[in-house]
């Protein structure tokens, strides 16, 4: 496997360019996103709008429903901020921001990862003819319909385990409401009451 696909994997096209965003760079360079973001805000001059910029709700909706984020914005386990994108340039001069070693590993990595992207772009080619543009399209619609078939099973997964902590807790529940039955103990040691032998 590429050593750069996980990185390939974490490069989105949004706005049309390709970005990452803070919290996939923040595992990548093993810092928390907030400390990360703490770090960009302090060198904030050096990441004009077309070197980072926040994703709209609408953005941040899309990317969520393309599956790359499982939790939606909330103050209880989901993204609390809206996530910072950095484009190419961005990432070049955080690299400057964080001097760590891993950073720098991981920095030389993304570029890598960058121009491979663009090589591989340069690569492929355009639909030349009505049968190429259809063929695109239906590839696309394949695609689409496995995709729709995941999530469907997902679902059925989920509702699979909702039913069953159902039979769970209703189980419990009339375990909790038997009385436990009291069973007459004979007193301990020697003495016994006349009449038991």
């Amino acid at each position: 496997m590429d050593e750069l696909e996980p990185i390939k994997r974490k490069i989105y096209e949004i706005r049309g360019q390709r970005v990452m965003l803070d919290r996939d760079l923040a595992q990548l360079y093993h810092v928390k996103t907030g400390n990360l973001n703490k770090a960009v805000k302090r060198n904030i001059r050096r990441f004009p709008p077309d070197f980072m910029f926040q994703l709209t709700k609408e953005e941040f909706i899309k990317l969520k429903n393309d599956l790359i984020f499982q939790n939606g914005i909330s103050s209880w386990g989901g993204t609390r901020k809206l996530p910072l994108a950095f484009t190419e340039q961005g990432l070049a001069m955080l690299s400057g921001v964080l001097n760590s070693d891993i950073a720098i590993d991981v920095n030389i990595s993304i570029m890598r990862a960058f121009v491979a992207i663009r090589r591989m772009a340069a690569t492929l080619p355009l639909p030349n003819t009505a049968a190429d543009v259809a063929q695109l399209r239906k590839d696309f619609e394949e695609l689409k319909l496995d995709i729709e078939d995941i999530l469907r099973d997902q679902n059925d997964i989920n509702e699979d385990t909702r039913m069953q902590l159902d039979a769970i807790s209703v189980a419990l529940a009339e375990l909790q409401s038997k009385e436990p039955r009291q069973k007459k103990s004979r007193p301990i040691g020697f003495i016994q009451k006349e009449g038991e032998k």
